[in-house]
């Protein structure tokens, strides 16, 4: 199956695992997948409840239905952010930890593991980055969460890759543990981005997040919506129109556009029911 700029699988949310099969098998995510193990990459900032986190309900439908569909090894990987604790204080509070064990799937600290110097001399804010070798050598799922930012303007599949980058190079200070990418944030999601962007994107849009990442109100009435694609500038940008805002306004979004992926026109697939055939 071919892969289509601008393409965007869309779904109204009633259940994970109902929703989930229907929007991938529609997407033909099965036959893009080699014989590489499938990272998950949820967003786990913080150990905070949905929906500022990604529902460990999703992450558990979509391990089932890949299981149901693929023999590939999967794995779940993160970096939080937070300050105070490791990311292994977020499997467990959040859940990832119990389901790794009835999973049977491994849970890796992306914080701490084996990186390579990459370079490319295109990327101004990032000439040089360092990335943990699993994140690119495995086919890799970003499972963000539908919020606003206060700095990037928002948080969806582009910018949850900044999970991937290591504290060890990225803090400064006593910082936040990757706040050296909030220098030029836009440039450094680009930048980040054109080194290791997702190779399949699930977009959690069944709440989603009016103000900011971390705090302030949910989207009233919730989205309702689970978005999915594999051109991850698309997915954001339907994402972005979603929480009322302009892609033109997102300087990483803006900056990707026509190079990783299609902003415009996009091409939105409705799956609402098995035979559910529309476009708009």
């Amino acid at each position: 199956m071919m892969i289509q700029p601008g393409r965007v699988y869309s779904c109204t949310f009633s259940s994970w695992k109902e929703n989930l099969s229907m929007l991938l098998d529609r997407a033909g995510l099965p036959d893009h997948l080699d014989r590489r193990p499938v990272l998950l990459k949820p967003n786990l900032v913080e150990a905070i409840e949905p929906p500022v986190t990604t529902p460990v309900e999703l992450v558990a439908a979509l391990i089932d239905y890949l299981r149901s569909r693929t023999t590939n090894q999967i794995l779940i990987g993160e970096g939080c952010g937070a300050l105070a604790y490791a990311t292994g204080h977020a499997f467990d509070c959040l859940g990832y930890t119990r389901l790794a064990a009835e999973k049977q799937v491994d849970l890796i600290d992306l914080n701490h593991e084996p990186c390579r110097r990459l370079r490319r001399p295109d990327c101004s804010r990032w000439p040089e980055l360092y990335l943990p070798g699993i994140a690119l050598d495995c086919f890799l799922i970003s499972l963000p969460v539908l919020k606003a930012h206060t700095l990037a303007g928002v948080t969806l599949g582009l910018k949850n890759m900044m999970g991937l980058v290591p504290p060890s190079h990225y803090r400064q200070g006593n910082s936040w543990k990757k706040s050296a990418f909030h220098h030029g944030i836009q440039e450094a999601i680009a930048d980040l981005n054109r080194y290791r962007s997702p190779d399949f994107t699930i977009l959690d849009a069944s709440v989603g997040m009016a103000e900011a990442h971390l705090w302030g109100p949910p989207c009233d009435p919730p989205v309702g919506k689970l978005l999915a694609g594999y051109d991850p500038v698309a997915v954001d940008a339907c994402g972005t129109g979603l929480l009322g805002r302009s892609w033109q306004r997102i300087g990483h979004i803006r900056q990707l556009d026509r190079e990783l992926g299609r902003a415009d026109p996009l091409e939105i697939v409705l799956v609402n029911d098995p035979g559910a055939p529309g476009k708009s």
